[in-house]
């Protein structure tokens, strides 16, 4: 019981040694939580947004195939499709026409793309919500386009898609296939790439090499290679934050050592005092280590849930053109709240643990002082 009470007193001491410096400990506090914000905003984002990623493209195909000209992705004959059907373990061959357009209105590029029913008919189109929004377009007006040949093309507006699908569809537009030959001239018997279906998934990287044996002159595209592919560039770009957020993290960690290494004279005076009437060195420092603690945690929470807030219910509004990565068309969605416990222990490792160490070492000099060296010095 007398444990406790003296665990206790210890807590009361510290918190009324913090509350006597509130100003200097409530700005440390602000700048440590803001920098804590800024770094958990970052992981926070690139792990929600590569776990979309993963969601969205699970219904991918398991492989996509290109054909190659120049080492340059080229438009490929349907008859390749009657061939990869020939291939034992593939259930699904089907060719996909689709492109690029660049809207010089909006300075965007659009994916038009053919579907396998376009109910709405031809002349009409069903768009993304984010053209639709960029475009002050909406069901029922009409779209122009300019086709290969330099003649314009006036579409209607059908239909638009849901907002649910805006991070894989804020910038398509699905259009018949008679109005995608007369945009871009493309010849019958051709089409973009074929999609291929494998009944065993175990098979998917033997289907594609039976595929480059068939057709020497096509590129297998698997879902994992697409994951992969998405994963490295989301990586890239919360790299990329992460290294210009760099300095000011640089910044802080100078500011905190500074804080927390260096002892004022009340500080130390503080030491000798207690030293004096009788405490323990290990009390001393048992005090430190807790208002290391406090300030740290008291940072590292206000941060998180700033930063969890700020990406979770604010549409991350500071980091969307640094890691969407759409240049003019932004897509318009809010993330399913993700948490990996993994990064939150190496957050708090690289933030909370060194701070909380740095308050403990120059106490630890002082209180092994003798108390009348202290007091002289003061």
């Amino acid at each position: 019981m007398s444990w406790l009470n003296k665990q206790r007193n210890i807590l009361d001491f510290t918190l009324s040694s913090l509350f006597r410096n509130k100003t200097k400990n409530s700005a440390l506090v602000l700048v440590y939580a803001f920098v804590i914000f800024m770094l958990a905003s970052v992981m926070l984002f690139g792990h929600a947004i590569r776990n979309e990623a993963s969601i969205a493209l699970q219904d991918a195909p398991e492989i996509v195939v290109q054909k190659l000209v120049a080492g340059r992705h080229d438009l490929i004959p349907m008859s390749y499709v009657e061939q990869i059907k020939k291939i034992r373990g593939t259930h699904s061959v089907k060719a996909r026409i689709w492109g690029y357009y660049y809207d010089p209105v909006t300075e965007a590029n659009y994916t038009l793309m053919v579907p396998d029913d376009l109910s709405a008919g031809q002349g009409n189109v069903i768009v993304g919500n984010g053209l639709s929004r960029e475009r002050a377009a909406y069901k029922g007006d009409r779209i122009s386009f300019i086709s290969f040949d330099g003649k314009p093309v006036s579409l209607r507006i059908a239909d638009i898609l849901p907002y649910e699908s805006e991070l894989v569809s804020a910038d398509l537009i699905l259009v018949s296939i008679a109005d995608f030959k007369r945009l871009f001239g493309m010849n019958d018997g051709y089409a973009t790439d074929i999609v291929v279906g494998v009944r065993n998934k175990k098979e998917i990287n033997t289907i594609a090499a039976k595929i480059v044996d068939t057709l020497p002159d096509t590129r297998p595209v698997t879902r994992d290679d697409i994951l992969r592919t998405y994963d490295s560039l989301f990586n890239w770009r919360s790299g990329m934050v992460l290294a210009v957020l760099f300095g000011a993290l640089a910044a802080f960690i100078i500011f905190a050592w500074d804080r927390a290494s260096g002892l004022s004279a009340e500080e130390r005076k503080e030491i000798g005092v207690l030293k004096a009437i009788g405490w323990e060195t290990s009390d001393i420092l048992l005090i430190k280590f807790w208002e290391g603690l406090t300030v740290s945690l008291a940072s590292f929470f206000s941060g998180f849930l700033l930063a969890y807030a700020h990406i979770f219910f604010s549409s991350s509004s500071l980091f969307t053109p640094a890691l969407k990565g759409w240049s003019v068309l932004y897509p318009e969605f809010k993330l399913t709240p993700f948490v990996d416990p993994y990064q939150i222990a190496v957050l708090f490792f690289l933030t909370v643990v060194p701070y909380t160490a740095a308050t403990i070492v120059p106490s630890w000099r002082a209180a092994t002082m003798d108390p009348d060296s202290v007091m002289r010095e003061l």
